[in-house]
């Protein structure tokens, strides 16, 4: 693979560093008027909510009085955040790997079955893959982590009516999404030859966009809102895995959990209004989706993003299920 030429690099660091880092969230910050975290009688629902941005934004939903119930696979990850927190209703967790969509239909399920429903639903589990990785189920690692699962879960809250009429649907988008123009037919790339991963992630996050803004119209008839958010440059433990170069170079100006957080705290608390069709939330402002000339395609609409992960879910779905192998 060709290397990146090094002005480009450092256009890239000159144009976007001092926004994206902490140095632009303490800038816009200084001109914020914050109002206390009121989420008393809520009940909240975060993926990836062990750690990093997701265990930041379940704290502060958690202290601000919401029951938060925390997503991810690792139970001990999930029981130690879940006792560091100090809130006045404990936070509860409910194991699930977003690689495996029948994982999901199951959390539903469970979710189902106790009776409870949503009034907010952070959608923050993702991950970014180097090499080409098949899931058991036959599909793209990250495609299925990064944009399949999260449509399954929003698509069987809402049709189990578990997401409250006046639901906030946040899913935690990327900057990454930013260089790619939305191709549906390569949402799910399992030809080694064809994969690029920083490539299969961007046009994820881009789908997160575009299927919030399908949400949006869809339920325009309730008081739900759905939104998708940008974090910044944050340094957390997926970030530093996935991109450690990245984060040698900023780590003195990359933003902390909080701070890549603080959007979606903000959406859970005010739920602003969104004036563009298609927009990405940024340091508590809506933003446009695209910052280059290559990436918009009037052609490709968030329909065709959603017919495509439907179209793949019940293929997946009519599939009998992996044989476990034995340990």
């Amino acid at each position: 693979m060709a290397k990146t030429p090094l002005s480009k690099i450092i256009k890239f660091y000159v144009r976007f560093t001092p926004s994206y880092s902490a140095i632009g969230y303490h800038l816009r910050s200084i001109f914020w008027k914050n109002r206390p975290n009121k989420f008393e009688g809520q009940t909240w629902l975060v993926t990836g909510g062990s750690e990093g941005i997701g265990a930041a934004a379940a704290r502060k939903g958690a202290e601000g009085g919401a029951h938060v119930i925390c997503i991810a696979r690792d139970p001990a990850k999930l029981q130690a955040f879940a006792q560091s927190v100090q809130s006045p209703v404990p936070v509860t967790y409910l194991t699930a790997d977003f690689s495996k969509t029948r994982e999901v239909y199951a959390l539903v399920e469970k979710i189902r079955e106790s009776g409870q429903r949503l009034d907010v639903l952070i959608d923050n589990v993702g991950i970014q893959k180097h090499q080409m990785v098949l899931t058991d189920e036959k599909m793209e690692f990250s495609f299925v982590t990064n944009i399949l699962s999260h449509h399954i879960l929003v698509k069987s809250l809402l049709d189990n009516k578990i997401l409250k009429d006046d639901a906030t649907v946040i899913e935690v988008a990327s900057g990454g999404m930013y260089n790619h123009r939305m191709v549906v037919d390569d949402l799910n790339i399992t030809d080694p030859a064809r994969y690029m991963g920083p490539r299969a992630y961007g046009l994820a996050k881009r789908a997160q966009v575009m299927v919030m803004g399908y949400w949006r119209e869809k339920q325009s008839h309730l008081n739900q809102r759905f939104y998708a958010m940008h974090p910044g440059w944050v340094d957390t433990a997926s970030v530093n895995r996935s991109m450690p170069r990245f984060v040698a170079i900023l780590k003195s100006v990359l933003r902390d959990h909080d701070k890549g957080a603080d959007t979606i705290v903000y959406l859970a608390r005010e739920r602003p209004p969104q004036h563009r069709k298609e927009a990405i939330w940024f340091d508590r402002k809506e933003r446009n989706t695209h910052i280059y000339a290559h990436t918009p395609d009037p052609a490709v609409s968030p329909e065709d993003v959603v017919r495509k992960l439907d179209s793949i879910a019940a293929a997946v779905a009519s599939q009998p299920e992996p044989v476990r192998q034995a340990a």
